[in-house]
């Protein structure tokens, strides 16, 4: 039986932190004879992401299967064996995606239940997964408070999310500059 082991890194924008997660899931697939299944949250919405998502996959070992996941990511995950080392890149773009479906402008602080209920099921997979789960995701509170409602509200979000994300992880690490900084390390997720 695999025990589990949860990962969350974070950094912010080209940080280094996918970098750093590719290269831990290949030891902990080499460690756990496993095979590796890479979990995309982007969408190819205009020309610059999908050269950002062909990068992406280019990094990545061709061995390696690709889960395109979205939306509904926890419910994509439910099926996957504890044996597969799980890479989610990245929780910001979930988190957006979802946000968006019930965003209003007019009522910022108004209800997401698309979101909601996508945190919680992601939220409860993450306690249950047996296996080794590698979570990239942006740190976004480290700059200014955003002009915008909906920036201010996303900020909110992924801060929120980071916080439970990290607190089910038996490891986190912040990435800058290439450069990656445990600043989590225990035995069992608290």
């Amino acid at each position: 039986m695999n025990v589990p082991e949860r990962h969350l890194v974070l950094g912010g924008a080209r940080s280094g932190k996918t970098r750093h997660a590719l290269q831990l899931a290949e030891s902990l697939a080499a460690k756990r004879s496993a095979s590796v299944l890479y979990v995309a949250t982007a969408q190819a919405g205009d020309a610059e992401m999908a050269e950002r998502i062909a990068r992406h996959r280019a990094e990545r070992p061709a061995t390696w299967q690709t889960l395109e996941a979205p939306d509904h990511l926890a419910d994509s995950l439910l099926h996957i064996s504890s044996n597969t080392v799980l890479v989610i890149d990245c929780l910001t773009l979930w988190l957006s995606n979802a946000l968006l479906h019930d965003f209003d402008a007019q009522s910022p602080r108004g209800a997401l239940p698309t979101w909601i209920g996508e945190r919680d099921r992601m939220l409860l997979f993450v306690r249950r997964f047996s296996g080794a789960l590698i979570m990239v995701s942006n740190e976004v509170g480290a700059g200014i408070v955003p002009l915008s409602a909906l920036a201010r509200r996303f900020q909110d979000e992924q801060g929120w999310l980071n916080q439970s994300i990290a607190a089910l992880s038996e490891h986190v690490t912040w990435v800058v500059a290439g450069i990656a900084l445990p600043i989590k390390t225990t035995s069992a997720a608290q």
